[in-house]
């Protein structure tokens, strides 16, 4: 019987480093779940989930390095580079954020929000590749005909998909980046003044542009739905009408730094972020989250901690793996393609040095990866061992489990 359960949990156990790794979890009860899966496993979730496991282990294949004097050894994992993985998406996005940052227009930024009502949950549930594409295209397109109506400019933006909420429920809602301006029809930079927004407008332009989109699929039989008619379709979509249609729009920040810093790292993250986790016991698996409807006394939400079993746990997690060859990151407005721009126009260049494994580690360790303790030099690249998929299957079905409490960089006896 699986338990479920939501306090509030005691502030010493919630920050601090991961102590949990999400692989462990995975490691124990997988293979006893996938037995009796609550859902349908789909081939992307069971490819994440084994990516998970193998990722920054010798199943994936290790490059060594050794001392040039004395020969002391170093090993470095490989990672398995799937979105879905806490580790990997962590590093991507860091790159992502330091990559961005100096392809965006020098002037302010807002961090904007579009979310729609639950009551369309099922229906994207059963239809995912084309109404999340349209979910991104319309709260773009709307931001995109309101700053040209409006100030008669093209903004930029950059849209990140988010399936989830802070309690890992379905939550369909997009995190963008608007320019707060953009390129006029002299192709010079204009930025806007103050802060103004009608969000009237623009809650009627996206939920119009969503809702005909959503037409359009169901006249032509795209759709998978359970409406009896059109006359049933039609009512339902007169009460999701009526349903507040959610756009939060954040002050603008003064520079595109500031705004990456802000939520770059943020909107782009993994479904769940090691750690968050704050338990791990027999069959139990606990996660920390803030509570958006109960609020303190200064009006910041309420963290909280929710325990899950891991049948509960799994299906909950897995129903946001991305879909395959769907983008999550999509650029709109002259972000799409600033190639018949000026390079002047924007904060910074494309030939910024690209943020690599050891300068990350450097930067969370604050020591070298790769230098030797014993002589004070750099170690040098020797070889690599990889492993076929044929063994990496073998690995698993030996029953063989990794050690993924083991740092990243591991030094050979």
């Amino acid at each position: 019987m699986c338990e479920c359960a939501i306090h509030t949990p005691d502030t010493h156990n919630w920050f601090g480093e991961r102590k949990f790794r999400l692989a462990t979890f995975f490691d124990l009860w997988w293979d006893e779940y996938c037995k009796h899966p609550k859902h349908f496993i789909q081939p992307e979730q069971y490819k994440a989930v084994m990516d998970i496991r193998t990722c920054r282990t010798a199943a994936l294949g290790v490059d060594i390095f050794s001392c040039p004097q004395c020969g002391d050894i170093t090993e470095v994992y490989h990672n398995c580079k799937n979105r879905f993985c806490p580790t990997c998406s962590w590093n991507d996005t860091v790159r992502w954020a330091e990559k961005v940052k100096g392809n965006m227009l020098n002037i302010p930024h807002r961090h904007v929000v579009f979310t729609i009502p639950h009551q369309l949950n099922f229906l994207i549930i059963r239809n995912k590749f084309i109404l999340l594409n349209a979910l991104m295209q319309s709260s773009a397109q709307a931001l995109k005909d309101w700053i040209n109506y409006k100030y008669d400019l093209q903004p930029g933006i950059i849209s990140v998909l988010h399936t989830f909420g802070e309690r890992k429920e379905n939550h369909f809602h997009t995190h963008m980046i608007l320019s707060w301006g953009g390129v006029d029809n002299k192709r010079t930079v204009q930025q806007i003044k103050g802060k103004y927004v009608n969000y009237n407008y623009l809650k009627s332009k996206f939920r119009g542009i969503f809702e005909k989109r959503l037409i359009e699929f169901f006249d032509s039989g795209c759709l998978d739905h359970d409406f009896r008619d059109v006359v049933d379709f039609k009512k339902f979509l007169k009460q999701v009408n009526e349903k507040n249609w959610i756009i939060h729009l954040e002050d603008p920040m003064d520079t595109p730094a500031d705004v990456i810093r802000y939520i770059g790292r943020y909107s782009k993250r993994a479904c769940l972020s090691e750690y968050k986790i704050t338990q791990m016991k027999g069959e139990i698996i606990a996660f920390r989250y803030k509570d958006y409807k109960c609020k303190d006394y200064f009006g910041h939400p309420i963290e909280k901690e929710k325990v899950l079993n891991y049948r509960d746990f799994f299906a909950l997690l897995l129903q946001h793996v991305p879909l395959p060859r769907f983008r999550l990151v999509r650029y709109y407005g002259i972000y799409s393609n600033r190639g018949h721009l000026p390079k002047e126009l924007f904060s910074g260049s494309d030939n910024c040095a690209p943020v690599d494994w050891k300068a990350m580690h450097k930067s969370e360790t604050g020591q070298e990866p790769l230098l030797c303790p014993n002589c004070n030099v750099s170690k040098i690249y020797s070889h690599s061992i990889a492993q076929s998929n044929n063994e990496t299957n073998i690995y698993y079905r030996l029953g063989l489990k990794p050690d993924h409490n083991a740092t990243f960089f591991q030094k050979v006896a």
